[in-house]
């Protein structure tokens, strides 16, 4: 097994902890870079936002960027972002009666807020242009979740998948990195799947916020999408047919960013925006960094 990544987090130069992050890079099938254990397996959680959407842009073809984008989300309950989702409910003929998720602490009691209403929007408008009962949208025999099951098969090329109930109720998925990153590497050729990576690609502000490493990835590296998901995996795909996959070994967010940059410049992708995390006090002042070791 190849090296992990190493990420440390440093406050004024001294190294305070050290995360251990797995990646591995493919293309047309074959592994073109590795760190650490291509084979090792988790959830995809929130990276499989854009296959998740696979069946909704199949079954519509009127649906707006801002609309695709959303689906695609784990957004941060910016004004946009909210209309957004609020725009894809609408276009489902659904109200936030229907919506099959819970209150995010931290944020407005309203469904809306939370982060994955716009994929559970998504949902919606799809049950509604199959003509599918909406009531149990989330559960694994409904046949939304049928057929996100089968879009990741199809996408990572794969007959069986360990299951899982994702944060906010509906099924995830778990894969290898390796299959991950062969999925992210095929997404874009896939039928309808141009329409989601073009959506994620115009409005990454929708996707994600602005500290994410996903939207810095999809902000400042030409022809890149990304879909960060929970406890430290990363998704990405970019020019040629590449398809990344990261994930934490602790499941921390922070070491992402810079992993992703170390990662990434070792077939020629400089993405200098993802290089260093910078730690903050309750002042706002800078104490120190989360930076890949060299």
């Amino acid at each position: 097994m190849a090296t992990p990544l190493v990420v440390e987090v440093r406050r004024n130069g001294t190294v305070e902890a050290v995360h251990l992050v797995h990646a591995v890079a493919l293309r047309d099938g074959a592994i073109v870079e590795a760190a650490g254990d291509p084979e090792l397996t988790c959830f995809m959680r929130s990276s499989s936002k854009p296959l998740q959407a696979l069946p909704l842009v199949r079954a519509r073809d009127d649906l707006s960027d801002e609309e695709v984008a959303i689906a695609c989300a784990s957004h941060r309950d910016t004004a946009e972002q909210v209309a957004a989702a609020r725009a894809l409910l609408a276009r489902a003929e659904a109200t936030e009666a229907d919506l099959e998720l819970g209150p995010q602490a931290g944020r407005p009691p309203e469904l809306i807020h939370n982060n994955c209403s716009g994929k559970h929007a998504g949902l919606l408008a799809l049950c509604r242009a199959r003509g599918w009962e909406t009531r149990g949208y989330r559960l694994p025999e409904h046949p939304a979740q049928q057929a996100c099951r089968d879009a990741h098969a199809e996408a990572a090329e794969v007959e069986e998948m360990a299951t899982g109930t994702d944060g906010c109720g509906i099924v995830t998925f778990a894969l290898s990195l390796e299959r991950m990153a062969h999925a992210y590497s095929r997404l874009e050729g896939l039928p309808g799947a141009g329409r989601i990576a073009t959506a994620m690609r115009a409005r990454p502000e929708l996707v994600g916020g602005p500290d994410g490493s996903d939207f810095l990835l999809m902000r400042h590296a030409p022809g890149w999408l990304a879909k960060g998901g929970a406890e430290g995996l990363l998704c990405a795909a970019g020019p040629g047919g590449i398809g990344v996959a990261l994930k934490a070994a602790d499941g921390a967010s922070r070491p992402l960013g810079p992993a992703l940059a170390a990662f990434l410049a070792r077939f020629g992708v400089e993405v200098p925006e993802l290089e260093v995390l910078p730690l903050a006090n309750t002042r706002g002042e800078r104490i120190g960094e989360v930076v890949s070791r060299v």
